[in-house]
């Protein structure tokens, strides 16, 4: 028989030394000969592995994580952003997803199913080791929770990517087993799913220490709280949700930065607002990063030329987007990086005084300044690889909890709570306070704030699913998004031919 492409990563990945990289917890020094039992630090090397897996971004080959594919299926399938680039750049991939005119033959789909299967690869293999490793129980347990963390994180987005997925819990003994069981070619369903993720993360939470019990960068109690908050958001489980915000809130670990835009400069990396981030550094006089997350998204060359530009130009913010912020919101100009059309030819100056010339000159009249990593390394670390700049990825923050703990409290009726946190997030943008009713109103002025606190993060496409505006919010935007079919990506086609078939299909695929 021939094995899936889910199982066939797992014979490569019994080496599980990947390089090291200066950024803290991730400088650990590459080991000889041994096994997870016999050297305790080859069995941190192995959750160091798991970490790295967070940097995978090849979306046209061996798997994406958070690359392309994740930003396509993320910030540019929502109504806030668009494909960008030129026309036809990509307009088979990224624009079909951009469309909603994806198949299941499309590159990108697949590769966030292999590259996320190939993490949860890593995360098993890390685990099996673990189980022998020759260390102190309560370390054991702890690293134990940071994989059970990650391999809980990647199994929540494959989850609203895909619905049910094949729930993949151990290392097959061979590619025969991996054929022979069929949990491993079959759909498990999305509340199977969700109990995996719900039991991972709860172990995490009860096995890892507080942020300042630990190095800065690993997971820690907090984080697996404030994912574990966000699970049972989407599963509308409002008590849960309540009680886990509140335990984040009252720990005293993390606080809102005064500053908006410096949250994605690199001061901002691993702040008091820091509670999930994909950690960057250097490796081997490189830059060690996602690959290609800042240049993909980098204003780009057109017209007159003229000037080096910064990449590829895909995810810019929309018209619409841009022009519907408040009067006064200080993070819009956090947010988005405005060319000058003048006809003044001023240009754009960023915030580390790098000049993007004027509109004849540039493809697209917008771009992701969130994404912006310094060119000319003010402060900034960017040793010349274009492809791997050291950007820390903000995947959940202390806002993002702020904001669920309000939306919790308003659905169990505590609007004081939820009007306090919403208007928080508020004042630090400039923006006065609001005092919508409970129920409805208050429930959308929340997600609107969701909306603008955090653009470009990642979350906006799958809370318009959960909430249930998807359809309504993309047709505004002029996408072709069909409701009962859209919400879920398909199952790539590949992935089902390599199953026997036994992989079934999502509606309207």
């Amino acid at each position: 028989m021939k094995p899936s492409s889910i199982f066939t990563m797992f014979s490569t990945l019994t080496a599980m030394m990947l390089s090291s990289c200066s950024s803290d917890f991730l400088d650990v020094p590459v080991q000889g000969a041994g096994t997870a039992a016999t050297d305790p630090a080859l069995a941190e090397n192995l959750v160091t592995g798991v970490y790295n897996s967070m940097i995978s971004g090849d979306a046209f080959g061996s798997g994406d994580t958070h690359g392309i594919a994740f930003i396509s299926t993320t910030n540019i399938m929502s109504d806030d952003t668009d494909k960008g680039s030129t026309t036809n750049d990509q307009i088979g991939i990224i624009g079909d997803l951009d469309n909603f005119l994806h198949s299941p033959t499309n590159i990108s789909v697949n590769s966030l199913w292999s590259g996320h299967y190939g993490a949860i690869a890593k995360c098993n293999q890390a685990l099996k080791a673990l189980e022998t490793s020759n260390v102190e129980e309560a370390t054991k347990n702890r690293w134990i929770g940071e994989v059970r963390f990650m391999r809980g994180y990647y199994y929540f987005n494959l989850v609203r990517y895909f619905g049910g997925v094949p729930a993949v819990l151990r290392v097959p003994d061979s590619a025969q087993d991996a054929n022979n069981d069929i949990a491993f070619q079959t759909r498990a369903t999305e509340e199977q799913i969700y109990e995996i993720i719900r039991q991972d993360l709860q172990f995490a939470a009860d096995n890892t220490p507080l942020r300042s019990g630990t190095q800065k960068g690993r997971i820690n109690k907090g984080t697996a709280q404030s994912l574990l908050a966000k699970v049972y958001l989407y599963e509308k489980n409002w008590q849960k949700v309540l009680d886990l915000t509140g335990e984040v809130v009252k720990s005293g670990q993390y606080a809102l930065l005064p500053a908006y835009e410096k949250i994605w400069r690199y001061e901002g990396n691993n702040s008091s607002e820091s509670i999930f981030e994909i950690q960057t550094g250097q490796f081997n006089n490189t830059d060690f990063g996602i690959a290609g997350y800042c240049v993909w998204q980098g204003p780009r060359v057109g017209g007159k030329g003229g000037w080096t530009d910064l990449g590829f130009g895909f995810c810019t913010p929309s018209r619409q987007f841009v022009d519907s912020y408040e009067v006064g919101d200080k993070r819009k100009a956090a947010t988005v990086i405005e060319i000058d059309a003048s006809g003044s030819y001023k240009g754009t100056i960023l915030y580390d005084g790098y000049r993007i010339p004027s509109k004849d000159s540039i493809e697209n009249y917008f771009y992701n300044y969130k994404a912006y990593h310094s060119e000319l390394k003010v402060n900034e670390p960017y040793l010349g690889n274009r492809d791997n700049k050291q950007k820390n990825v903000h995947l959940l923050r202390y806002a993002d909890v702020l904001l669920m703990q309000a939306e919790a409290a308003n659905e169990k009726g505590d609007v004081a709570l939820a009007l306090n946190n919403v208007n928080l997030i508020r004042s630090r943008a400039g923006l006065p306070s609001i005092n919508a009713g409970q129920g409805q109103s208050l429930r959308e002025a929340i997600w609107r704030e969701r909306r603008y606190e955090l653009a470009m993060e990642h979350d906006r496409f799958f809370d318009l699913v959960r909430q249930g505006n998807a359809a309504t919010a993309m047709q505004a935007a002029g996408k072709k998004f069909v409701a009962g079919k859209h919400e879920l990506l398909p199952i790539p086609a590949l992935q089902i031919e390599l199953s026997g078939g036994r992989l079934v299909q999502n509606p309207g695929y």
